[in-house]
């Protein structure tokens, strides 16, 4: 006998959003920053956050049943995952990257809809304003980002670090490099290498300060600049993490054969995203990055290993290749 249809896979995407929002307010409300101090019962934790007690243990004990948290008898505790991570006292902490959700995306994405019919981005520039704009004045706020952002990756820089071949290479410059977190996790697994990472001047003192924390200021170099309209720094190898994503195909494009006559002969470029599956039916979280960048920007989307070889190859890479890395994210090497 077949087992019967029902509703269930429905509407429990239907209502996924319910459980994605208890999340997103407990780190709001810092609960796991809370209970990294120690285990807490109910009502003792909901002292310490200031919570009405109505709804509070309902709260907890949902953050319990989706696996947020953990709870002997009547005392919560973390999970070794939301300890590490959303504890905003630790360096791995991610939850920079999920309050941004929480206060911007979750509200745009209630208007995915009208971005479906019209095309266009659905955030601050439907009222003439722009989110990278406001997030590069705001130091508190960039600084916080990047530092999310490195932790988000982490996986994904270690795994490029070891998988691959820079003992051929001397020299590396990460675009678009955020905190550096790659350049970092790079050298510090290959000493032989020199290089750095490039991004928008107001990065600067962030990329020194992290670096700094490694004791690699005298290999690793910040290099100002918009990858759009300045000279790229001399490099064997280039990366771009996370970032040919907000751009349209004519941009992904300009950006990659950009790249490819700023590279000497035998140099390569490493793309890393994620990316979507090459059938298009199984990589449900890259898909949906790329309706964020519906979201988001006037033209990005996200794409597939196959998409990516073929820009590359029609720019000039004359070796491409797709390998998978940490997590969701995969990355593109092109040799030219």
């Amino acid at each position: 006998m077949t087992d019967p249809v029902t509703p269930t896979r429905i509407l429990q995407l239907g209502l996924g959003y319910q459980g994605a929002k208890v999340l997103l307010s407990a780190v709001e409300l810092g609960v796991f920053t809370e209970l990294a101090q120690g285990p807490l019962d109910a009502e003792r934790l909901c002292a310490r956050l200031g919570l009405h007690p109505r709804s509070a243990r309902d709260f907890f004990d949902t953050l319990v049943a989706v696996g947020m948290l953990e709870r002997d008898g009547s005392v919560y505790h973390n999970t070794p995952e939301t300890g590490l991570f959303l504890d905003r006292a630790k360096a791995s902490y991610i939850g920079g990257y999920l309050e941004m959700h929480n206060t911007r995306m979750y509200p745009f994405w209630g208007s995915l809809s009208e971005g479906l019919r019209t095309g266009q981005p659905q955030n601050e520039a439907q009222s003439g304003g722009d989110f990278f704009e406001v997030l590069y004045r705001n130091p508190a706020r960039l600084r916080e980002f990047l530092r999310a952002m490195t932790a988000f990756s982490a996986g994904t820089a270690l795994a490029i670090a070891q998988r691959f071949r820079w003992k051929d290479y001397q020299t590396f410059v990460d675009l678009g490099t955020a905190e550096g977190g790659l350049p970092v996790q790079v050298a510090l697994t290959h000493p032989h290498l020199r290089g750095g990472g490039f991004d928008l001047p107001s990065v600067a003192s962030i990329f020194q300060e992290y670096v700094a924390s490694f004791h690699l200021e005298d290999r690793l170099t910040f290099y100002p600049g918009d990858f759009f309209t300045d000279p790229l720094p001399e490099a064997q190898v280039y990366s771009m993490g996370h970032i040919l994503h907000d751009w349209s195909l004519d941009e992904k494009k300009h950006l990659l054969s950009k790249v490819y006559a700023a590279l000497p002969a035998g140099g390569a470029l490493i793309v890393f995203d994620s990316l979507i599956d090459d059938e298009r039916r199984t990589n449900a979280w890259a898909l949906l990055r790329s309706l964020t960048m519906l979201i988001e920007t006037p033209g990005g989307f996200d794409y597939t290993g196959a998409d990516c070889c073929s820009w590359m190859q029609a720019v000039g890479f004359r070796e491409t290749y797709v390998e998978p890395l940490a997590g969701p994210d995969s990355m593109v090497v092109g040799v030219k």
